[in-house]
């Protein structure tokens, strides 16, 4: 089986993961039945690299997988989160990276998880307000604690991924990677590829976009966050259809699907990538595992490669795009 290595870590993971997100929160109705059909799936055939976070659900998502893995941690990779704090009514209470808080979310992700240690614990998103030495330096105790085996960061910036790792080894950066989603390519891909950290690609297929599954605003589940997102609105999205409607043209050339298409083009950015694309139907997962099968040529990632300039609309709206690249 194909496996691609997480930074300079032992983890060996199958060269795409499964984000578990929408499983909770945000992509419309959820079905937790249906959730652990598809995580169950995923481990049947080859999957081993679970992502989620605390603040999913809130705080439901790492129940729903600690749920599903129960009695099969030895045979899988659990990445999680902390630091965008959330109330138990949902309510959004801000980023902290705090040494003290940092202890604290990583006592209560393991209890929810039911695990005894966490294998890659990433800080979500950079607290501008505490030092990252700071941050990092609770994390890497938690390390020394047997509660964490590896670190990571989040949409942290190349500058800020050098500070932390200088205080405790980064091994993996989890970052918006896609067609549509290059902006790390000038900010901590640079930085992530001199220090030997990989880089773990959330949303690779653009929210669902790339699928094709969306022809119209309308398609989205009228509870689906997405219809906040700059990408997916008025001009954006009929726009941003252009660059669908290329996939869509290679992918048929190739008898894949555009999903397909789209992940193996992050795989053949490098073998530091991972992405983890997330769904709750075991179709949508199937059709992504299949993806490590495909092989683009040069000109394939070229031609793919120009897509990205087309996009129209930022990644998220004016507020949280602050919280990027920090």
């Amino acid at each position: 089986m194909k496996t691609r290595q997480i930074g300079n870590s032992e983890l060996k993971v199958f060269p795409i993961g499964l984000g578990t997100m929408g499983m909770s929160e945000f992509y419309g109705e959820t079905d937790e039945k249906q959730s652990i059909e598809t995580i169950h799936t995923a481990l049947d055939n080859g999957v081993n690299f679970f992502d989620t976070a605390d603040m999913y659900g809130p705080f439901h998502n790492e129940e729903l997988l600690g749920k599903a893995l129960k009695g099969k941690f030895d045979r899988v990779r659990v990445a999680t989160k902390f630091g965008i704090m959330r109330g138990p009514g949902g309510e959004w209470l801000g980023t902290s990276g705090r040494p003290e808080y940092v202890k604290q979310a990583c006592e209560a992700s393991l209890k929810r998880l039911g695990m005894e240690t966490i294998d890659l614990y990433y800080q979500h998103r950079v607290d501008p307000n505490t030092p990252i030495e700071d941050t990092v330096g609770a994390m890497a105790d938690l390390v020394k604690e047997g509660k964490v085996r590896y670190l990571g960061l989040s949409e942290a910036a190349g500058e800020t991924i050098r500070r932390a790792h200088a205080v405790h080894p980064i091994t993996a950066v989890q970052s918006e990677y896609s067609l549509w989603s290059t902006d790390i390519e000038e900010t901590s891909l640079p930085v992530c590829r001199e220090l030997g950290i990989s880089l773990v690609a959330y949303s690779p297929l653009g929210r669902g976009f790339l699928t094709g599954r969306f022809r119209k605003f309308e398609d989205l589940p009228a509870n689906d966050y997405r219809r906040n997102n700059p990408r997916f609105q008025g001009e954006n999205f009929q726009k941003n259809m252009a660059i669908v409607e290329a996939v869509e043209a290679l992918a048929s050339a190739k008898g894949a699907k555009p999903s397909q298409i789209a992940l193996a083009w992050v795989l053949a950015k490098g073998e530091e990538f991972i992405p983890i694309p997330g769904t709750k139907r075991t179709k949508y997962l199937l059709e992504n595992i299949a993806a490590a099968e495909i092989t683009l040529t040069s000109n394939e990632v070229q031609q793919l490669n120009q897509l990205a300039d087309q996009v129209a609309g930022t990644r998220y709206d004016a507020n949280s795009m602050k919280s990027l690249n920090r």
